[in-house]
């Protein structure tokens, strides 16, 4: 467990990554171009939960000071970031004679960032006003009005007149405020009513509770209400670029690109790839269409390598630039394959295992809005140090510069829909929004490099029509692979059967997916490893985990064994990604990797990097699956140094090692025969059936190894599967719902153990040699 605070060395959270050309983001808007409501110079942030390394370094004014779209980047803009006035009335009232309260955008209402931090129910409408001048030089041009997000049904005005509305809470809108400009000085009014559960729409985690720490809420955290995302102004021309999709097409070493316009029909646009202030190629097409740029030799976007281009879009009148805008691109390619006879996510053609954590978003100080820009860059940052090749955003969908930071850093992004409320069948008009929702987020990050994989929705939360959603994404985006539901395994939910992979849920796992012929094997959650820091919990002694770990050694420990234990068993049975559940600790859940308030790494970060590291080595060259002869009677025979006359036999039902010989029994022969069957539980390993005892299998129960009739229970089929591990001079065999846990014999029983484990049956000496059997002839055939 570490602090992140080293003396002597600037802290991992205040470096920053040189960028270059288009790159060179605008760190700063305009200022200046509004006057401080009243009270502003009063205002003051409440007292944080927990602070973070940020929290103090928030400004008053225009916090979160850097561009915000950094694939659509131009010049000029203005911030409106900063203290607007702010009142809270009834859900259906009107805009209220006055605002009595200031409100630090774009920090949500429950938020001690936001100098409010109140609880907001569905009874409540959210008010936002301030002023803004525009600047002189942008006479002549449209005026956009830009949010990032704001959750969730938001109506803007200017000037008193309606500019528009918007429903969501994850994806951005704007809005031409021209005609309602005044020439002067502006007033913008915004309203938000955000029901958060109650309502039927896209939630994540977010649930109505007390915003001070409290014990209980499980997995839901505290809800996120109005705007928290950057607000801005910007000039346009009246006719302008709106977007750029662009898809990597490595087969013919083109960018594909279509520049998305407005007012622009018919206009051409020139699109030029460069790298270092080299052109590498350009291409011109009409608006809306898809142009192909070539980029020869292309340098490919790696997790280890994440290069990326410059791109440059121009919106032409002729042979005038009417409209430009900046972004990039990382050229890499992402699909499934078979590599050596097993469905496997192919980045560039080759596999490589993608190993990941489960990130929610959350922040103490800013709830759903980290403190700044360096916050948002440094739990990304944490995952590259811990030896992460992949993320996963958790039903949550985070502003567009932290997907910058992930094709930046070099970070396999899954990227979660939000869901909407568990246990319950979402109405017509829920589905509609959602999938409306869903569409505009897909528009809004369909060219970030590093986003590889939409995640449709999980465990069942607000389930439906799986299969045909699935098969719109992939439509929709066919440049990524598609999970119809993460976690099929879990809690109620039903597998579309579709899309690319095949996810489970095994906690504390990491357990056994099996690929498909049609669909790569992924553990979409496993882990929640916890301990609890003093000094460093939301509400101490209220934090709960998965499995609770007595030390730093001992989670250090279990942590590591999970990753080794994925090496050695699941990744050559077929595993191709996994996801730890957590990077850090969320209010009540203490199972991150680092505290809540991001202050304490809690585990070895250079251990559990290696752990990484060699788990994403060995993908790279696979061992062969170990396999074992179904449909065969064997024996299996004992490979300890001075035990080696020893096989595995049955005895009133409980398991042993017993020496047999040509002059043994015949009972003792047939105990010790075993016929070799396709696992129970999983069609990857293996279940051994009695020789003299048809339907009856070797199984674990309470840790003691026994022979029972299978009663067709999921248990009992789980229990009797073993997965087989190449061992030396033999095979090891985890067990399928307990992996990381073997068949072993020790003073002549046969247990379940662990290495590490604190039973007398764990014992680590001779633990690996216990634990191998020769698979042999069978002495009963």
């Amino acid at each position: 467990m570490s602090r992140l605070r080293v003396p002597g060395r600037t802290p991992w959270w205040r470096r920053t990554i040189a960028t270059t050309g288009l790159l060179a983001l605008v760190s700063t808007a305009l200022v200046g171009i509004g006057t401080a409501p009243a009270g502003a110079a009063s205002w003051t942030p409440k007292p944080s939960p927990m602070t973070t390394p940020w929290t103090a370094q928030v400004p008053v004014d225009k916090p979160l000071p850097e561009y915000p779209r950094p694939q659509l980047t131009r010049p000029d803009w203005a911030n409106l970031n900063g203290i607007w006035d702010f009142a809270v009335t009834g859900r259906d009232a009107g805009q209220p004679s006055s605002f009595t309260d200031q409100i630090r955008v774009p920090f949500v209402a429950e938020s001690a960032l936001s100098g409010i931090q109140r609880k907001i129910t569905e009874n409540d409408k959210l008010w936002y006003k301030r002023t803004f001048t525009v600047p002189s030089n942008w006479n002549g041009r449209r005026v956009e009005l830009n949010f990032g997000a704001s959750d969730w049904q938001t109506t803007v005005w200017v000037n008193g007149t309606q500019a528009g509305a918007h429903k969501g809470g994850y994806d951005s809108f704007a809005y031409d405020i021209t005609p309602q400009l005044n020439g002067g000085t502006n007033t913008v009014v915004v309203s938000v009513y955000d029901p958060t559960q109650t309502g039927g729409q896209a939630v994540g985690k977010q649930r109505i509770n007390d915003v001070q720490p409290h014990n209980g809420g499980g997995i839901f955290y505290t809800a996120a209400s109005g705007i928290w995302q950057t607000v801005w102004l910007e000039p346009v021309a009246a006719a302008h670029i709106t977007r750029l999709d662009m898809t990597p097409n490595l087969g013919s070493s083109t960018l594909r690109v279509k520049v998305q316009g407005a007012s622009a029909s018919g206009r051409s646009a020139r699109v030029t790839v460069s790298s270092g202030g080299n052109v590498v190629g350009t291409a011109t097409g009409t608006v809306g269409s898809e142009v192909s740029v070539p980029v020869p030799n292309a340098h490919l976007w790696t997790p280890e390598d994440p290069f990326l281009y410059d791109v440059k879009a121009e919106l032409l009148d002729g042979s005038a630039v009417t409209d430009a805008v900046g972004g990039y691109t990382g050229m890499r390619s992402i699909a499934v394959a078979k590599v050596d006879g097993v469905l496997r996510p192919v980045l560039n053609g080759k596999f490589v295992f993608q190993t990941g954590t489960l990130d929610q978003g959350y922040w103490p100080d800013g709830i759903y809005t980290a403190p700044t820009d360096a916050a948002l860059k440094s739990d990304l940052q944490a995952h590259k140090d811990l030896g992460f090749n992949m993320v996963r955003k958790h039903i949550k969908v985070e502003p567009q510069r932290w997907f910058y930071w992930a094709d930046k850093l070099g970070l396999l992004v899954w990227q979660d829909m939000p869901a909407m409320d568990t246990g319950k069948s979402p109405d017509s008009a829920a589905r509609a929004q959602w999938e409306s929702e869903f569409h505009a987020i897909i528009d809004q990050h369909r060219s970030s490099p590093s986003l590889v994989m939409w995640v449709d929705q999980n465990e069942g939360w607000g389930q439906y029509d799986q299969a045909r959603i699935a098969n719109e994404v992939k439509a929709y985006d066919p440049s990524r692979l598609v999970n119809n539901m993460s976690g099929v395994n879990c809690c109620g939910s039903v597998d579309g059967g579709n899309g690319d992979v095949v996810d489970n849920h095994i906690y504390v796992g990491p357990g056994n997916t099996a690929p498909t012929a049609t669909r790569a094997a992924v553990l979409g959650e496993f882990g929640g490893l916890g301990y609890k820091v003093p000094g460093h919990e939301w509400f101490p002694g209220g934090g709960f985990s998965y499995e609770d770990q007595p030390s730093v050694a001992a989670l250090n420990n279990r942590f590591v064994g999970l990753l080794d234990s994925i090496r050695i068993g699941q990744l050559p049975a077929g595993l191709s990604a996994s996801v730890y559940t957590e990077i850090t600790d969320v209010e009540n859940e203490a199972n991150g990797l680092l505290t809540y308030d991001r202050q304490v790494v809690k585990v070895d970060t250079a251990r559990v990097k290696a752990a990484n590291q060699a788990l994403i080595n060995a993908s790279r060259n696979p061992a062969p699956p170990v396999t074992l002869p179904t449909g065969q009677y064997k024996s299996l025979r004992v490979t300890t140094p001075g035990y080696t006359d020893k096989y595995l036999r049955h005895q009133d039902a409980l398991a042993f090692t017993e020496v047999v010989d040509g002059g043994s029994s015949s009972l003792l022969k047939n105990d010790a025969t075993w016929k070799v069957v396709t696992g129970l539980a999983n069609s990857n390993c293996y279940s051994l059936e009695s020789r003299n005892y048809p339907g009856e299998y070797l199984r674990h129960r309470d840790f003691r190894v026994r022979r029972d009739a299978n009663d067709g229970s999921a248990l009992f089929k789980a229990d009797a599967t073993w997965c087989a591990i190449a061992g030396t001079g033999g095979v090891r065999l985890s067990s399928a719902n307990l992996p990381g846990s073997y068949l072993r014999h020790i003073d002549s029983e046969v247990w379940l153990a662990a290495p590490g484990g604190g039973h007398a049956w764990d014992n680590p000496a001779t633990f690996t040699e216990d634990t191998t059997w020769a698979v042999e002839a069978p002495w009963a055939p």
